[in-house]
């Protein structure tokens, strides 16, 4: 072990990665509404401001650095050696490569025509593969299992083979960006490391937080994209989005790592201090780098995980210390299976189109089109709970 957290889920954590994810299908369908105030937007790349959809992304990275010790330390107290751990963790990352190598190419730059087929049956079909792949099976016997996941990996292969882009139809799939899923699985892998390399130390966290400031900040410089070290500019949004998940793990080893040995009222003053201290670090660095979430500036990056500290010491406060929690019961489902939730809604999309099926104007305009975003979030998570029920399960 690692450090020394507790084997139960932490219902705050939970409830946390269920408000996050209702959020984001909240706000991607909003992205489509017209009349609505800039504030329920993202903001644009140079206008040096941020609004709560911002914070969407971040609050993503930010649980999955609250996650990682328990994650870690709980296959360490199963018998995992360092070897298997280490498969685990890169087995997860590049799952995550992968999903989002693949939607990302669904986005644009594809030639149905050269496909043979549309996009959306091509994208319907991949979203079946990956339920073969990373569902979590009950069957008792394991060679059904392995068929399953082998049908899924040849599906996602052939799909592979078949996708072209370009004009001409020459082109095969392409790394454009990596997409959100993309971007998490990087950051998750570098968080892994990091942990592991400074055994869950805080202070040694916390000087990996301001390197990856630091490593942005040089990747940034002209002289240094013009160098040898150009390799920095490309990297820099990688070590922003590794700042944010190293404050959620942070966090959560100041409130759960009982090796500590602080009661709650130090744990509470010790998150004070680091919220405290990625407000005023991002202060003074807003001059030089402007909010932006799209160049994923360290401002950007210290505000939203500051937020997101103190939303969750909120949520801590008011499940497990009032145990208020029976309001939580909604988001469980989703928060327990956090991929299957997210792919919900790109799964919605594609059937849409291929059936030809066009949504009324109404819904995309005003007051009528946040009401029905509302609607549209809540069914999504509805659709997750019920396939939670009938044996869908995604496990990366």
């Amino acid at each position: 072990m690692i450090n020394q957290l507790s084997s139960q889920r932490i219902l705050s954590i939970d409830a946390l990665r269920g408000i996050t994810i209702l959020v984001m299908i909240f706000v991607n369908e909003l992205a489509g509404v017209s009349g609505i105030p800039a504030w329920m937007k993202h903001m644009p790349a140079d206008a040096d401001a941020m609004t709560f959809v911002d914070v969407v992304f971040p609050a993503f990275l930010f649980i999955v650095g609250m996650s990682i010790p328990f994650a870690v330390n709980r296959r360490l107290s199963k018998g995992d050696n360092f070897m298997k751990l280490q498969w685990h963790i890169l087995w997860r990352s590049l799952g995550l490569l992968v999903l989002g190598f693949f939607m990302v190419n669904a986005e644009g730059g594809y030639n149905e025509a050269a496909m043979g087929m549309s996009i959306y049956l091509w994208s319907l079909l991949f979203y079946v593969c990956v339920i073969l792949v990373w569902n979590v099976y009950s069957f008792s016997r394991q060679w059904v299992v392995y068929l399953l996941k082998g049908i899924g990996i040849a599906g996602l292969i052939v799909l592979a083979f078949i996708y072209r882009g370009g004009e001409d139809g020459t082109a095969h799939m392409q790394p454009h960006w990596w997409g959100i899923l993309g971007l998490i699985g990087w950051a998750y892998l570098y968080s892994c490391i990091i942990y592991q390399l400074f055994k869950g130390n805080l202070y040694g966290i916390l000087a990996m937080v301001a390197l990856c400031v630091i490593f942005y900040a040089v990747g940034r410089q002209p002289a240094v994209q013009q160098s040898a070290w150009k390799w920095m500019a490309g990297q820099s949004g990688n070590a922003a989005h590794v700042s944010i998940v190293l404050s959620g793990m942070l966090l959560s080893l100041v409130f759960f790592d009982q090796g500590l040995k602080l009661n709650r009222r130090q744990r509470y003053l010790y998150a004070a201090g680091f919220t405290l201290l990625l407000l005023i670090a991002g202060y003074f660095l807003r001059p030089y780098f402007k909010i932006s979430k799209i160049y994923a500036t360290p401002t950007w990056c210290l505000y939203s995980a500051a937020i997101c500290c103190i939303l969750f010491c909120f949520l801590y406060w008011l499940i497990d210390i009032k145990h208020q929690s029976r309001w939580t019961h909604f988001f469980r489902p989703a928060a327990a299976n956090p991929l299957l939730t997210y792919i919900v809604p790109f799964v919605i999309y594609a059937l849409l189109h291929l059936l030809h099926i066009k949504l009324p104007g109404i819904l995309h305009t005003g007051i009528t089109g946040l009401l029905w975003c509302i609607f549209y979030a809540v069914v999504v998570m509805g659709i997750a709970k019920a396939l939670n029920k009938g044996g869908i399960k995604l496990q990366l």
